[in-house]
Formats: C-alpha cells, structure tokens, sequence
C-alpha cells in the first residue's frame, strides 16, 4: 500500500465560477424554505428535513494510533459527548413509505484546536454522512442541477411522490440485481427502506485528516448489527421510522465504529470527484474512534423538534485539521449557512453551537 498523500492547498481545484454557483444553491434552497415553511408554519431544513432519531452518544478516540492516524482530533485518546441526528434526504416532511437514503450527523462536542474561520469560539466537530458511499453529483454545478429537481418537487402531492417512490424502488431494484445502482434514482425516492440504526454511512466527500486527507465511514459493530438487513414497511404508518427508532433503542446499547480511508492516490482517489469510489485494497477504513449509544427515547415528539431547532449541523463546524475538500464541499458551506440562518429568523429560536452536552437538551 503507497503512503498517504500529504495534504496541500492544490489539492484543490476551484472551478472559476463557483461563487456565481453558490448563490445560485443559496437560491434554491430558498426556494425550498420558502414553501415548506409556508406549509408548515415552521422552517425545517432545505434538505434533510424529516428527522428520526435525536440521540445522546459518547464518542471515544482509539489508543495508539499510528502516526498517520493520530492526527486532528484523533491525535490522543479521549472520550467526548456527542449527539447524533438520523434523518432522511428530502427538504420537505414526507410519510416514511417515501423511499429516501438515509442521513445521519454527528456533532463531537468538547473539541479543543485550531478551528476553521468563523468558528473560533466553537468547541465542536460535525460529521456529515448517508448510507451511501458516493455523491450524486461530481461537479458543483451538476449538485445545482440535482437540487433544482429536487426543488421542483418539494410542492408536489405526496400521493404522487409515493408513486413515483415506487417505480423508482423497482427501477433501482433491477439495477442492483445486475450489481450496480443508481445515485439518481435513490435519490428521488428509489431508496431501499433500511433501517438507519443498522446502515453504514459515508462522508462521501473528502477532508483534510492533519497532514494527510480522508473520508469517513460510520459502522455498526455491537447492539444493532441485527438490524444491518432489516428493511421497515411504512405503509399506513407515516411515521414509521421514528416508531423503528424507539423500538430498537428502549431497551439496547448500539457501538459504532468511526473509521477513516486516508487517500493514498489523488489521481485513483481524487478530491474533486465525490463521485468516484475510493478503492479500499488501495487504502481499507481504519478505526479512529467508537461511539456509543446507550438505551433511550430517539425522538421525543414536541420535544425532540424544539431541540433540533436550536441545532444545525454542517462539514464546515470543524477543527481546521479536518478542512472540508473539494467542490461540493465548498459549495456547502455558505448554502448550509444561508439555510440555518432562515430557519432561526422565520422560527425566532436562536441556533447555537453547544460548549458541552448539557447545553442539548435531549
């Protein structure tokens, strides 16, 4: 296996006209708020918006790490409070029989370093994730092109969503039997229904790891590993997931293991592309830390939708160890921000980064 590659600012490759492309994302998830909080009388997230699980955890950094691994906030052992969000894609609140990827984000609270600009006063690390290990879009303006659909279907009749759920499920259903899938498809409603406690979720995208660049992966190893290939029918319940969340967590502890790929290969395994596939005989995930779920309440009802009003979730609340890398990263960061902040104004509720977990009151 060739050593990791050493992160440098050229890495990077800037299309020249991201910032018009920016603000043409910010457009668009505007668009999005605009007639979902209409809708609702409340602003929700312009994209994973529905969320099913809310959940204490407590994030634990390995011993002994190699060099190449002890790196950022992996760079001595250490035990963190952490909370996670499990969610699905789409911008808008839909009944669960929608078939939608799974999301999930979580937020390492107590993090001490060198933070990015515009979080210095920030004691937080978030990671991004869904469960799947490319994005849909290789270009910043290929991911515009994907939210333009995805706005124009946010105002349409659930009715016809479940319908189009449907063939799109059996579209991807026979693409997968012939061993390929489609990002597309999944994304609009082509999803397997997995349960989100038992899936593996990626970053997707890359980031700076210290002096090396990473992706990550989310993996349950103990407590929920029987439900890896457990699928959930929503029909008649539109709430069914949060249902399965509190099910499985009432009584039992779930350990996940955080692990990282380092790029080994810039040319096999670029920055640029989130959608090619980093090839793990080029370079395997290797565990940096575990986490920890302990039996609880996933969602709460009132509760748990004030709480998730005070939070936000984004790459760029990072140490600037593990920098954001690549277009769509990029693109995120103002676009995430544009959404946070037109969901306090509209909800009048603050959104805050939390100092330490008792700043969350889940």
């Amino acid at each position: 296996m060739n050593p990791p590659v050493r992160y440098a600012a050229d890495v990077e490759q800037p299309e020249p006209d991201e910032a018009e492309t920016i603000e043409a994302l910010k457009e668009q998830f505007g668009k999005i708020l605009e007639i979902t909080s209409k809708a609702y009388g409340h602003a929700v997230r312009s994209v994973h918006a529905k969320g099913h699980g809310l959940v204490r955890g407590v994030f634990r950094i390995a011993d002994d790490l190699p060099p190449e691994l002890a790196q950022g906030l992996f760079a001595a052992p250490g035990c963190h409070d952490a909370i996670l969000r499990f969610s699905t894609n789409a911008g808008d609140i839909l009944d669960d029989a929608i078939r939608l990827p799974r999301g999930v984000a979580l937020k390492v609270i107590g993090v001490e370093g060198e933070r990015l600009p515009g979080h210095e006063g920030d004691r937080t690390q978030d990671f991004v994730m869904v469960n799947g290990p490319v994005f849909a879009a290789a270009t910043p303006k290929k991911f515009l092109g994907n939210l333009k659909l995805l706005a124009a279907t946010t105002e349409k009749a659930e009715g016809a969503k479940k319908l189009l759920s449907s063939v799109l499920r059996a579209f991807e259903a026979g693409l997968e039997a012939v061993g390929t899938r489609s990002t597309t498809l999944t994304a609009l409603g082509g999803a397997k229904p997995v349960h989100p406690l038992g899936a593996t979720y990626f970053s997707q995208t890359a980031f700076r790891y210290g002096d090396h660049i990473a992706k990550f992966q989310l993996v349950p190893v103990h407590g929920v590993t029987d439900l890896t290939d457990e699928t959930i029918d929503a029909r008649g319940h539109p709430d069914a997931i949060r249902e399965a969340m509190n099910e499985a967590l009432r009584e039992r502890r779930g350990v996940w293991e955080l692990r990282a790929q380092l790029c080994t290969d810039l040319e096999a395994m670029p920055v640029e592309d989130p959608t090619v596939l980093w090839d793990e005989e080029l370079s395997p995930f290797r565990t940096v830390a575990t986490l920890t779920i302990e039996p609880q309440t996933a969602w709460d009802g009132e509760n748990s939708v004030h709480i998730e009003d005070t939070l936000s979730f984004s790459p760029w609340h990072a140490l600037a160890a593990h920098r954001p890398l690549g277009g769509i990263n990029r693109v995120r960061k103002d676009a995430y921000a544009f959404s946070s902040g037109y969901r306090a104004r509209f909800n009048g509720c603050p959104i805050h980064e939390p100092a330490a977990i008792e700043d969350v009151a889940v």
